[in-house]
């Protein structure tokens, strides 16, 4: 006889407790407990163990290797995070905050794969089959018929269901909303999840029917997928699509990625009829203008392999209080206290009487260090009220002595301004190996940030 055994894990640290409350014993966080059953036998004798002995074994020198076939969408920036395509024997999961857009990016890679000839079968257990085609009839310029949609929250059903339509690609929206009959748990418990997503990857990593799956996994209040962290694990790929509800830049990533680089990023624009993708994001995060403003400056920062021109800009004004105030959604609070106390103590400049509120074009944030001289120069423009001739970038870090620093990949960025017609770059002296291999920008070095300020502005050495 086997009894069914209720323990209560938080989300958080994974520490079980025997009954429901209101808040972990191991790491005190409120409302992480998550109701979890286990079959457990009432004989307190247990059998002995019997090693196995006739179980083949390979040396890892002898295992022939093997590249795992991929499902290449038209959309470049999904690409790029994943790889170079979808595998197709993978397990994958997505998770945003709402309204991010995630089911909407989920539509535009299953019409996209679709008319590639694969089958997709859409299962949803939030959404009607109504609202998917509404959806559907708005970011799709057509809906093709190789794409099945069925909304229940019943994973039994969609396991018959994708061996009925024998579905290349199965999606399902979202892993918490579904249930298996055989597990007397509720929608989102931890059992109920696990034992959900396990039976996803036996669909998908069948040997005689391999499957792409891709699933939409729900996101806490600490912007983290929710769940067991034992979800990670399981999947192949983790992917995360930045971006509020209502903010029109989105930036896919991989947080986890068995088939290629987690360092890469997509970039896409939200846009009515869904996202399209920013195949060059060194146009988007710039403005095109003709003439010179102040308070703008230009750096190159890498996201994943790819090197990205990011325009700042500062507004710098007086304060009418006794502290100033520093704003900046692109950086930490922290970060741009330091870059202007630097300011105050290495360049004499008098920021103590001075708010400065700093932004980037798109929205992007600046998470690299490389960045810090291009965020100075601009505070410097605006506070001087001269603007940056338009074909000059900063490339360079900051030290609190007011030196420049240099930072990792910098011939790749100065290749990427040189190719985006840019003629002036600032760096850090001997950051640069061989400076006579760019034969169209002149790269700059200097020593410290009052050098900089008064090659660009042509004022008295500090």
């Amino acid at each position: 006889m086997k009894k069914v055994k209720t323990v209560y894990i938080c989300t958080s640290c994974e520490t079980q407790h025997p009954k429901w409350q209101g808040f972990c014993n191991g790491c005190g966080e409120r409302g992480t407990l998550k109701e979890q059953t286990s079959g457990g036998s009432e004989s307190k004798q247990t059998k002995p163990r019997v090693a196995r002995t006739n179980v083949a074994v390979k040396r890892l020198l002898e295992t022939n290797s093997s590249k795992s076939d991929r499902l290449v969408t038209s959309i470049s920036e999904f690409n790029r995070v994943m790889g170079g395509g979808i595998v197709k024997d993978s397990l994958s999961i997505i998770t945003a905050v709402p309204g991010a857009g995630k089911s909407t990016l989920l539509l535009q890679v299953s019409q996209d794969l679709a008319s590639k000839g694969y089958k997709i079968l859409y299962a949803s257990g939030e959404e009607s089959e109504s609202q998917i085609k509404n959806r559907a009839e708005r970011i799709l310029p057509s809906i093709h018929e190789n794409i099945w949609i069925h909304s229940d929250t019943s994973m039994n059903n969609v396991l018959g269901i994708i061996e009925a339509v024998d579905a290349d690609v199965v999606i399902i929206d979202s892993i918490q909303t579904f249930v298996l009959e055989e597990y007397p748990s509720r929608p989102g418990s931890p059992t109920q999840t696990m034992e959900c997503a396990n039976a996803m990857l036996k669909v998908a990593k069948s040997a005689e029917r391999p499957r792409a799956v891709m699933m939409v996994g729900q996101m806490t209040k600490d912007n983290e997928l929710a769940g067991l962290r034992a979800l990670e694990h399981l999947v192949d790929t983790v992917l995360v699509l930045d971006g509020e509800d209502g903010e029109e830049l989105k930036q896919l990533s991989a947080s986890k990625n068995r088939y290629g680089s987690t360092g890469e990023m997509g970039f896409f624009s939200m846009e009515e009829d869904g996202l399209r993708a920013i195949d060059n994001p060194s146009e988007f995060f710039i403005t095109q203008r003709n003439e010179i403003v102040s308070g703008s400056a230009l750096t190159v920062i890498k996201e994943g392999t790819r090197p990205i021109i990011v325009e700042v800009e500062s507004l710098v004004s007086p304060t009418f209080t006794p502290y100033p105030s520093r704003i900046g959604e692109c950086m930490r609070k922290d970060q741009i206290n330091t870059l202007t106390a630097i300011l105050e103590q290495r360049a004499g400049l008098q920021m103590l009487t001075q708010n400065v509120v700093i932004k980037t074009t798109g929205g992007i944030r600046l998470k690299e260090t490389s960045s810090n001289l291009a965020v100075l120069m601009s505070i410097v423009s605006s506070y001087k009220g001269k603007g940056i001739p338009n074909d000059v970038v900063f490339i360079a870090d900051i030290g609190l002595t007011g030196e420049l620093k240099k930072v990792p990949t910098l011939e790749a960025r100065i290749r990427e301004i040189e190719r985006m017609g840019y003629k002036k770059a600032y760096i850090a002296r001997n950051a640069l190996r061989n400076q006579s291999a760019f034969k169209n920008i002149e790269v700059i070095p200097c020593n410290t940030l009052a050098e900089v300020i008064d090659k660009v502005f042509n004022s008295t050495p500090f």
